[in-house]
């Protein structure tokens, strides 16, 4: 993205500019973690800076809540669509309030607003001629909302490997295939789609050649009814990308809502994970031109929050609560790690021991430590009020060198922030209070503060005033990062509230002299050992209690899971138990593995053939990540024998092996410590 985009001069046209952030929508079907915070915390982080920079800023954030998937976990949670939608929703936007994000409004997709200027973006489309109504045959994935061309029945989603349904039905069609060339020409602007390796992937694609997009369901009724049309409802991913318009007054009525359309269309940014490139740099422009709309000036895809190595998922029940996190060390410890851990736009890691020694490092033990030890300093010597440094004549070269860190910091700082590059801007303030803390060990004003001469006094003064002209920087920097603290260290310092900030103007030498300061209390508490454990023990107890709705209608649907297999805490309630004869329908039988082998292009699936005594079936089964291949040849196994056959990546698999599931999602094959015959059935 060109710095011009961020930058603002500081003239009196500065307030006209407007400023339009957007995070992706987030779907109802699972509680928020830390992966849905740090896209929140990324973009609420530049609405933040924004704003302190003059910008008119709009930040929009929300859920989306419409769709197959939705539609069936509610049924499955005994609860209508809308009940459902309604409590995931909810957590959403109170975690938010709770970490204090910023955002200007919360837009749901159940809401009338957006419904109605939905319809009226599909009626305005279908106007201009690239809407027809036609037939679509092929598969489909409910998880992610997406029609696979190419797909066979059996075959797997590309995105999310579950195995794709075969839709037929007659749906209306968005003219994709008219797009292709304006969509090519729209991304040589480098700075459309960012970081340039998603910009390669979407080129990439879109000159293998795009087909027409159905863009309408037939099969089930929770969505927004097509115009003129209640039979069909609109695709869910039209729905949901159109938020970011419905959301600032696209298709009101009202005068008032038209203006801010007017005012804050297109967008500046439009955040996303990398894994919805697809839907916001192809489907999204393309949606716009048709309707004869701008398209955003900029998409900036992020990478995936890994935690043990894997990108968190509720099917691998790795996901870690923000709410965690915030219990023990609080918003800004979070906001901090991240942004500063993680290089945007790549996959970054996620670990408690990182989280709090990050925190200690940098924040306890760093911006922490350089206010308290500086503030209380100038508390003791000058009575709570800044001093004034020596003239000229008596400085020396180490209190230059400061200045002029400061001032590189503050330059770099924002070069790479518009750059999106957060973590190379915060290691550059970082390095200021690295200097500063340098300094003031090499400079030693306790020894000066015992001395009573004047040129000790004066000497004195230089140092405090200096430390604290750093202090006053990197809390101005990280403000809109950090916001709790830093706004707490502004006001210890006597400068107010720090909103008030005019951060275009930061430079060097502005601390006010004889400022008095406020009352001056540690911020970052230096984190030990036990809140690694206490943070740890809360996931624990969070992962191994029961199964909730939500959850549930998100689990990994490769391979079903017999209740018998899952851990106690999962199991059906006693309110549910099953007869005997119901249990004896389900024929348990011992096998044992004559072939075992991997199922090519897939990460979780092994190909098994299983000798249960009367016959050899073959079985797939998703443990690959759990047991090699070659450990298996020769083990006895427990299979379910009697459920009907179905195809796993074109595959067909004649019965399930039983296992047990542990809390870190790793499956445990059930096995028997005496010698069991082969065709045995358990009872």
């Amino acid at each position: 993205m060109s710095p011009a985009l961020f930058r603002t001069k500081n003239d009196k046209s500065k307030m006209s500019r407007k400023f339009y952030i957007t995070t992706p929508i987030y779907y109802v079907n699972a509680h928020p973690h830390i992966g849905h915070a740090y896209t929140t915390i990324a973009c609420d982080t530049i609405a933040r800076r924004q704003r302190l920079l003059g910008a008119e800023t709009f930040f929009l954030t929300g859920t989306d809540e419409h769709g197959q998937k939705i539609e069936r976990a509610a049924q499955a949670a005994g609860k209508t669509p809308q009940e459902y939608a309604d409590e995931i929703s909810a957590e959403f936007r109170q975690l938010w309030k709770r970490m204090g994000i910023s955002n200007d409004d919360f837009i749901r997709t159940t809401e009338d607003r957006h419904k109605k200027r939905v319809q009226e973006l599909f009626r305005h489309i279908r106007d201009n001629g690239y809407i027809y109504k036609g037939t679509y045959t092929g598969q489909y994935c409910v998880s992610d909302e997406l029609y696979v061309d190419g797909a066979q029945p059996g075959d797997p989603c590309p995105t999310c490997g579950r195995i794709t349904e075969t839709v037929h039905e007659e749906n209306y069609f968005f003219k994709l295939t008219a797009f292709q060339q304006k969509l090519l020409e729209l991304y040589a602007n480098p700075d459309f789609i960012r970081p340039e390796t998603r910009r390669n992937e979407v080129i990439s694609f879109v000159r293998s050649g795009l087909r027409d997009l159905s863009i309408s369901r037939s099969t089930f009724t929770w969505g927004i009814p097509v115009p003129d049309d209640p039979g069909h409802v609109i695709y869910v991913w039209l729905d949901a990308l159109a938020n970011y318009i419905t959301a600032i007054g696209y298709g009101s009525s009202h005068a008032a809502a038209q203006e801010t359309f007017r005012k804050f269309w297109p967008a500046d940014v439009q955040m996303i994970g990398k894994e919805i490139v697809r839907f916001h740099c192809v489907y999204w422009p393309a949606f716009l031109m048709a309707a004869g709309l701008a398209v955003p000036k900029a998409i900036v895809a992020h990478g995936w929050l890994l935690f043990e190595e894997s990108k968190m998922s509720k099917s691998r029940g790795n996901i870690v609560r923000t709410e965690t996190i915030l219990d023990v060390l609080g918003a800004d410890a979070l906001r901090y790690f991240l942004l500063r851990e993680v290089v945007f736009g790549q996959d970054g890691s996620f670990s408690f021991d990182a989280l709090v020694q990050r925190h200690n490092a940098d924040l306890a033990n760093g911006l922490g430590n350089l206010a308290s030890r500086t503030l209380t300093m100038i508390n003791r010597y000058f009575k709570g009020e800044v001093p004034y440094p020596s003239h000229a004549a008596s400085r020396t070269a180490a209190d230059d060198a400061i200045a002029h860190t400061a001032r590189k910091a503050i330059r770099e700082f924002t070069a790479l922030f518009d750059q999106f590059q957060f973590s190379r801007a915060l290691e550059t303030a970082w390095a200021l209070v690295a200097a500063v803390d340098k300094y003031i060990v090499e400079n030693e004003p306790w020894a000066l503060g015992e001395k009573q001469d004047e040129e000790s006094r004066s000497r004195l003064a230089t140092v405090l005033y200096t430390a604290a002209e750093a202090l006053r920087v990197v809390t101005a920097l990280a403000h809109p990062v950090i916001p709790d603290a830093t706004a707490k260290i502004w006001a210890q310092m006597g400068l107010g509230d720090i909103k008030k900030l005019a951060l275009n103007d930061l430079t060097w030498g502005q601390l006010p002299l004889s400022t008095k300061l406020g009352d001056v209390q540690p911020v970052f508490p230096r984190a030990d050992k036990s809140a690694i454990e206490r943070m740890q023990k809360m996931e624990d107890e969070r992962r191994s209690a029961p199964m909730t709705e939500a959850t549930a209608a998100g689990a990994d649907t490769t391979m079903p899971t017999p209740a018998s297999s899952l851990p106690a805490s999962t199991r059906p309630a006693p309110e549910q138990k099953i007869s005997i004869d119901d249990f004896a329908k389900v024929e348990l039988r011992v096998g044992v593995v004559k072939v075992a082998e991997r199922v090519p292009k897939s990460d979780k699936l092994l190909r098994l053939e299983v000798d249960i005594g009367v016959e050899v079936r073959q079985v797939v089964a998703g443990i690959a990540e759990a047991y090699a291949p070659e450990t298996l040849v020769g083990r006895k196994v427990v299979i379910v024998a009697n459920l009907a056959p179905r195809k796993l990546r074109g595959l067909e698999s004649n019965g399930m092996i039983v296992a047990a599931s542990l809390e870190d999602g790793k499956p445990v094959l059930a096995g028997f410590l005496e010698d069991v015959p082969v065709g045995a059935r358990l009872k």
